[in-house]
């Protein structure tokens, strides 16, 4: 039974709540539909969440790690004197069409791409989750790879002659002296490109990906009722960009703390 008539749910509750107005006797009824009702807080919202944790931390794993690859190969590439070697062009324009095409068009759209042309998963299977990591991934990665770049060419170009002068290679300078000190200026828009993938997340469904939002759209065909469910769906993100955006902030002021040591 896919919804509790109102009648039978008053009949069932203590005798305080039909003491109270019609309105608020809806409003707690409708409370009861959307979370306690055959177990849907942990059914759909808990699981939800987990899927949506899942997609969103492994697609930030992926994008920062195709992020600094792109953006090591664009700061080799522009901060060179003379002509780069052809290979280091050649990378260079790969990664250049890269940002250009991914920049350039909606995530919805790349989802849509690969959850119907390229992978093309089963769908409610394990697989749609890991088209979804892998596109938001893609995605996420250019803007990261920008991001980086901005922190890299930030950084004193007199460092990168330190480090080749102690007897370090590109990359062992890259490595261990210009990326620290890069991250560390670009913390606060690298949170922001992370609480904006969490809240990209929220357009999986186009792909039968059962997310957080996803799981308020299913309450709502159990229900008849939206203001629930959704106004619920929008607090809960609420409280993770608030949790993480806190986070955030700690790990900033830490990484100050350490700087003034």
């Amino acid at each position: 039974m896919p919804v509790m008539k109102f009648a039978d749910w008053l009949n069932a509750m203590p005798d305080w709540i039909a003491g109270l107005p019609q309105g608020m006797q809806r409003f707690i009824y409708e409370i009861f539909q959307t979370f306690v009702f055959e177990d849907r807080w942990n059914t759909f919202f808990l699981s939800g969440l987990k899927t949506t944790f899942i997609i969103a931390i492994g697609a930030l794993i992926l994008g920062i790690v195709l992020g600094v690859l792109v953006a090591v190969v664009r700061s080799a590439h522009d901060s060179r004197r003379t002509k780069p070697p052809f290979l280091l062009r050649l990378a260079n324009g790969i990664c250049k069409l890269y940002l250009t095409i991914i920049r350039g068009t909606p995530v919805m759209v790349q989802l849509l791409i690969m959850g119907y042309v390229i992978m093309v998963p089963k769908l409610g299977s394990v697989e749609t989750i890991w088209c979804a990591i892998i596109t938001f991934g893609i995605n996420s990665g250019a803007y990261v790879a920008e991001i980086v770049r901005s922190g890299i060419m930030a950084v004193d170009h007199g460092q990168m002659e330190a480090g080749r002068s102690l007897g370090l290679n590109y990359v062992q300078t890259m490595r261990y002296i210009i990326v620290p000190q890069a991250i560390k200026n670009i913390l606060p828009a690298l949170g922001n490109e992370m609480i904006t993938l969490v809240k990209e997340t929220s357009v999986v469904m186009v792909i039968s990906v059962q997310d957080l939002t996803q799981a308020a759209k299913v309450i709502v065909t159990k229900t008849y009722n939206a203001i629930v469910p959704y106004v619920s769906l929008a607090i809960l993100y609420l409280i993770i960009i608030l949790i993480m955006t806190k986070l955030l902030a700690i790990f900033e002021r830490r990484l100050r703390e350490s700087d003034r040591r």
